[in-house]
């Protein structure tokens, strides 16, 4: 096999993230990256900017940066972590978590067709994608 797969993982992955940001941005008024900051928070729980950080695969300032700013909109709460020093809890206020679940709604409805018209029915591209996901989280190839 040649370097099509990987080519073509990657632009797909691409392509996806930008139609994510032009529906969300479009219907719901929220950039892609900000909602997967919301999401992550609302898939954890109450965490911290560190764990959140961790989760997303970015850099402890870039969370920090985009929380406050979701904080701002009034969509995050921020405040001390119990345990003290510099740690910051973080949890959807009610209209984070509305907003969570409306734009999950929007993306599994439209991503779903899109996957459905492809002639690859959802659950199981959805059982692929999960597999290779937990290969990557188990250190595997490239992880």
């Amino acid at each position: 096999m040649s370097g099509a797969l990987a080519f073509e993982l990657h632009a797909l992955v691409s392509r996806l993230d930008r139609a994510a940001d032009r529906l969300l941005q479009a219907e719901m008024g929220i950039a892609y990256r900000r909602f997967l900051v919301l999401f992550m928070v609302d898939e954890l729980g109450a965490t911290t900017q560190r764990a959140l950080a961790r989760r997303l695969d970015v850099s402890d300032p870039s969370v920090s940066r985009m929380t406050g700013l979701l904080a701002e909109a009034g969509l995050l709460e921020v405040a001390a972590a119990p345990e003290g020093g510099h740690r910051r809890r973080l949890a959807l206020t009610p209209d984070g978590k509305q907003l969570v679940d409306r734009c999950r709604d929007l993306l599994s409805r439209r991503l779903g067709e899109v996957v459905e018209r492809s002639g690859v029915p959802a659950e199981e591209y959805l059982a692929h994608t999960q597999r290779l996901s937990a290969l990557l989280d188990d250190g595997g190839p490239g992880a």
